[in-house]
């Protein structure tokens, strides 16, 4: 991580943190979830380093990044996104989100088609599908609000016990980045998450990169359901499912080196521009 690099792009009128390992290497931009930031994806990064030139956002109002008014739905996140890529120079980079990370790489993907090379999903909020529950009610931004304040009161070592606590099973090195992460999302983040103007059908149509979905067990806290994975895959064919059986929302954390195997994978065959539905079937077992 010494060798690790510290950027900041000014795009979409505010400034965005971007840690990127560097070299010369293919680009591999890593997206987070809501309340992480860019060096939560570490334990990942570092694997990836060796073959990859990563690159790890802060969105906005997360991390480093700017707070603005305004809206932080995925439109607005997908924009951020495309301006760090075009800020960078980065040459259709592979783009591996997760979460709130995930529906922006989705929907960069259909909004600026000619960006990603191919993206990974990991578990994202299903918006696209017509079962999906209405997202960020307020009753959720009252829960999260107070969580995130309750957080802030603490310090990073009782951040981290707790959430030991919470998550026995997570990797140890998941734990400081995570807890960090939560005293530096700015309340601006929960502004007008959800947007009223997507077209999802249009918005799926427009994608022409590989797409790879991860799901995990809705039972154990996954948003994904098996109908809802089925529904993207009819609207994006050349998505390609991979479920990982007793993980929950954060499959990475609770699975990594299941996790790690399928994005070195899935990383490996789009470099080599290899035929995704030659490698996996539609739907596979981690």
């Amino acid at each position: 991580m010494s060798s690790w690099q510290s950027d900041t792009i000014q795009t979409n009128g505010i400034r965005l943190h971007v840690t990127r390992t560097g070299g010369a290497k293919p680009p591999l931009v890593l997206a987070h979830g809501y309340s992480d930031d860019g060096l939560c994806w570490t334990p990942v990064a570092e694997e990836l380093a060796m073959a990859y030139d990563v690159v790890m956002p802060d969105a906005r109002g997360h991390g480093l990044s700017d707070a603005p008014d305004g809206d932080y739905g995925p439109l607005e996140q997908a924009a951020d996104l495309a301006g760090v890529i075009e800020g960078l120079g980065l040459q259709r980079p592979i783009i591996v989100g997760h979460s709130m990370g995930a529906l922006t790489a989705l929907t960069l993907a259909g909004r600026y088609p000619a960006l990603p090379g191919a993206i990974a999903l990991e578990d994202p909020p299903p918006w696209w599908a017509d079962d999906c529950v209405p997202p960020f009610g307020e009753e959720w931004q009252r829960q999260t609000r107070a969580w995130i304040v309750g957080l802030q009161q603490q310090t990073v070592p009782e951040i981290i016990a707790a959430q030991r606590a919470h998550q026995p099973n997570w990797p140890s090195a998941e734990f400081k980045p995570w807890a960090a992460a939560k005293l530096r999302v700015h309340l601006n983040s929960l502004n007008r998450l959800a947007p009223l103007n997507i077209n999802w059908p249009a918005l799926l149509a427009s994608v022409q990169c590989p797409v790879l979905l991860m799901t995990a067990e809705p039972a154990l806290g996954a948003l994904v359901s098996a109908r809802q994975a089925a529904a993207l895959q009819d609207s994006v064919p050349q998505t390609r499912i991979i479920h990982f059986a007793e993980a929950g929302h954060s499959i990475r954390r609770d699975q990594f080196q299941g996790y790690m195997n399928v994005i070195h994978r899935f990383c490996a065959t789009v470099t080599a521009s290899t035929d995704l539905r030659m490698v996996w079937p539609m739907h596979h077992e981690a």
